[in-house]
């Protein structure tokens, strides 16, 4: 499985590069705490809602520190997804301790 660090993806988001990034924690997660630009879908629903998915861009699954993205990207994988997937290395853990600090840990 590839991953993206979250120094580079502050890049890839810096330069104005299309990527989608996809938020797959739950609801509540996601209002205390989120990386701007994310859409949410949770674990649960990845593989039904995979139609919202652009698989023309790159893809950066995120969680809380990296578990469940990954599931995420197995789940699509196996459900017979064709788009670039990369699984953000430590999640929305690792993007407040190296990013920004203003998002809140838990």
């Amino acid at each position: 499985m590839q991953e993206i660090t979250v120094q580079e993806l502050k890049a890839k988001m810096d330069a104005g590069e299309d990527v989608q990034l996809i938020d797959v924690r739950q609801p509540d997660e996601f209002e205390f705490a989120r990386i701007e630009g994310a859409k949410l879908i949770p674990l649960a629903e990845i593989v039904k809602r995979r139609d919202e998915l652009d698989d023309s861009k790159e893809l950066i699954m995120q969680c809380h520190a990296g578990g469940r993205s990954a599931r995420a990207i197995m789940a699509l994988q196996q459900a017979g997804f064709t788009g670039e997937m990369k699984n953000l290395r430590g999640g929305i853990n690792a993007w407040s301790e190296e990013i920004d600090s203003s998002v809140p840990k838990y």
